[in-house]
């Protein structure tokens, strides 16, 4: 017995006459939209989806650690964009698996560091306080820090977290609660979680 063909993501062509709105792109139109987008931004063209997501991105940067071609970073990268952060800040390592992003930093701004000095010095001129995301003695949780709305956090690489350099960068150092035996959590899932604490706090009004 044959597995049943998945649903297609999208919509087929569009219907004619076609819209006149200069956000659509006719190639679009004619073709269907199968792209992972959400169904308000049908048929538009990415520079149109760019624009728009520019106009009421939220005031947080994310930067993470690349030393060693972190293989969460597309994830995190996605995530981002879902949560509509300013830019994603990758330090050390250029290169990266864009797999994880599902295409996602098309839409997303990447900004990369070649050192951590680079990135602190860039921080600095920002004038936005740095959050390290680590659990390290001495952190404080996450989940009872009043978040700043402007602000930056800052993941180390996964495995060995946040280096000396990055954590000497940082005007906190936070973690989120663990209760199990791991000693850490993945790097995506934790600058998820973190993502969503800035989104409770500052979209939700959710005081900790």
């Amino acid at each position: 017995m044959s597995e049943p063909e998945p649903p297609l993501v999208g919509v087929g062509p569009h219907p004619e006459p076609w819209p006149e709105d200069p956000r659509l792109d006719p190639e679009l139109l004619a073709q269907g939209d199968r792209r992972n987008v959400g169904d308000e931004y049908r048929y538009w063209s990415m520079d149109a989806i760019r624009s728009d997501l520019d106009r009421r991105r939220h005031p947080i940067h994310l930067a993470v650690e690349n030393w060693e071609k972190d293989l969460n970073l597309g994830s995190i990268v996605r995530t981002a964009n879902a949560f509509l952060v300013a830019e994603v800040h990758i330090v050390g390592e250029k290169r990266w698996n864009r797999r994880g992003a599902m295409v996602t930093d098309r839409y997303q701004h990447v900004r990369h560091h070649p050192s951590v000095a680079a990135f602190g010095e860039w921080a600095a001129e920002s004038g936005m306080p740095v959050l390290g995301i680590d659990i390290i003695p001495g952190s404080k949780p996450i989940e009872t820090y009043d978040l700043p709305r402007e602000c930056i956090m800052f993941f180390g690489q996964e495995g060995p977290g946040m280096s000396d350099e990055a954590q000497a960068l940082c005007d906190v150092m936070l973690h989120i609660s663990q209760f199990g035996s791991t000693r850490s959590i993945n790097a995506s899932a934790a600058a998820g979680i973190a993502m969503h604490a800035w989104i409770r706090r500052h979209e939700f009004g959710q005081i900790p």
